[in-house]
This record gives C-alpha cells, sequence and structure tokens, in this order.
C-alpha cells in the first residue's frame, strides 16, 4: 500500500514538472519571429503605408493673421513650363487730365469710339485688327480699380485718367502697333485736353518715346532670333 502511494506521488510531480516546462517552452521567442514588427496586411497582400507627413509648415503674410501654405517655387513652375511658352512684354503710356482735373465719363467715351476703339473684353477699349476681337493691337483701361469702363453710369463718372497699352507679341508687327498707340495717344491728347505720360507718370518726351520704340524692336528681333 505505501508502495502504490509513492509511485503516484511521484507520477503526479512528473506531471508537474511537465506542464512547467511545456509552459515555459512557449513563452520563449522562436528564433527571434516574434521580435519583428508585425504589420497589417492589405487586399492586395501589401503592408500597411507609413504614418502619414506632417502638414506642410505654413507663413503670414504682413500683420494678417491670415496663413498661406507654401506653394511651388519659382524653379518647380520653370520646371513644368513648356519648351515653347512664348516671352511677352507689355508697353504702357497714360493720359491724365490737366492740373489734377478729371474727364468726364461720356466725353471720354466719345473720344476713345472717336478713334476707331471698341468696348470689349474685360470692359475696357480696344483696338482691333480688321474684324477680329481676339486680334487686339492695343487697349485702353481707366486709371481707377478696376480699370473697367461702366458705361451703364459713365454719365455720372469722372475719370482722372486712362491708361494706353499693348502686349507683345500682337497680331501685327510691334513697331507699327506703338505707332498707332502713339498716334491715338496724340489725338486723344488734343481732344481732351490731356497730358501724356511714360508708365511710370513722367511727362513722355521725344527721347522716352523713341527709346521705347528702339526697345520695341530689340525685343521682336530676340524672339525671332530665339
Amino acid at each position: 500500500m505505501d508502495g502504490l502511494r509513492w509511485l503516484l506521488l511521484l507520477f503526479g510531480l512528473l506531471v508537474i514538472a511537465g506542464v512547467y516546462w511545456y509552459s515555459r517552452r512557449e513563452q520563449t521567442p522562436k528564433d527571434g519571429a516574434d521580435l519583428i514588427e508585425r504589420r497589417t496586411p492589405t487586399l492586395d497582400g501589401a503592408a500597411d503605408p507609413p504614418p502619414a507627413a506632417e502638414p506642410t509648415e505654413s507663413f503670414t503674410i504682413g500683420a494678417a493673421a491670415d496663413s498661406v501654405e507654401l506653394g511651388p517655387t519659382p524653379a518647380d513652375d520653370a520646371a513644368a513650363a513648356p519648351d515653347n511658352a512664348v516671352e511677352q512684354k507689355v508697353v504702357a503710356l497714360r493720359l491724365v487730365a490737366r492740373d489734377g482735373g478729371v474727364f468726364k465719363g461720356d466725353e471720354l467715351i466719345l473720344s476713345l469710339r472717336g478713334i476707331g476703339m471698341r468696348h470689349g473684353k474685360f470692359g475696357i477699349f480696344h483696338r482691333i485688327d480688321g474684324n477680329d476681337e481676339e486680334r487686339t493691337v492695343f487697349s485702353a483701361a481707366s486709371l481707377v480699380e478696376p480699370g473697367s469702363f461702366d458705361l451703364a453710369n459713365i454719365r455720372e463718372q469722372t475719370i482722372p485718367g486712362i491708361s494706353l497699352f499693348l502686349v507683345l507679341p500682337g497680331p501685327i508687327d510691334g513697331a507699327d502697333a506703338f505707332d498707332l498707340m502713339m498716334a491715338a495717344a496724340r489725338t486723344l491728347a488734343q481732344s481732351l485736353n490731356a497730358e501724356l505720360l511714360d508708365e511710370s507718370g513722367s511727362t513722355l518726351s521725344i527721347q522716352r518715346e523713341r527709346y521705347l520704340r528702339e526697345e520695341i524692336v530689340q525685343f521682336e528681333h530676340s524672339n525671332k532670333v530665339a
């Protein structure tokens, strides 16, 4: 009877030792596999994407509280520009009322129409080559922002001056376009008793006029060579 008890006790100790050894074996990492970070698979079998990048830093313009996200740099814009992009040049003059005066709106409009200019795109006046409104030789805009002419209320308006400008390359030769614009500016200056100025607001001298024309010739020549 005592021998059976000792046998049962020994068997119990062996069972306890087996359970303990098995539990330790399950907790031990196998070949480091459990040390590798697990990633949840996606439907196509790829791992989860990396965490999203932090939002782009913003900067403040002046004292305004509104922030603007950093956009593409000028170098990025240049890289994205097409190789055949055409360089443009704007040549502008000003016609202002003398002694700080103003033009009556209806009189100004009649003068613009009198030299063959038409009210059209952007609400300003254009000198058109032929009948195609897309072939604008030069244009006239009010010096009062936003530059357009409100024909419906023009009789009640007074305008201190206008800007005559042309954009190169245009539908005709640049020097010819400049000569047409200069002729129109002189006619308007006479009919409105106005003062003719350059783009900076200085009196337009003969030397300045010749310089502007020469700039146009050189610009068009360089574009043809390019």
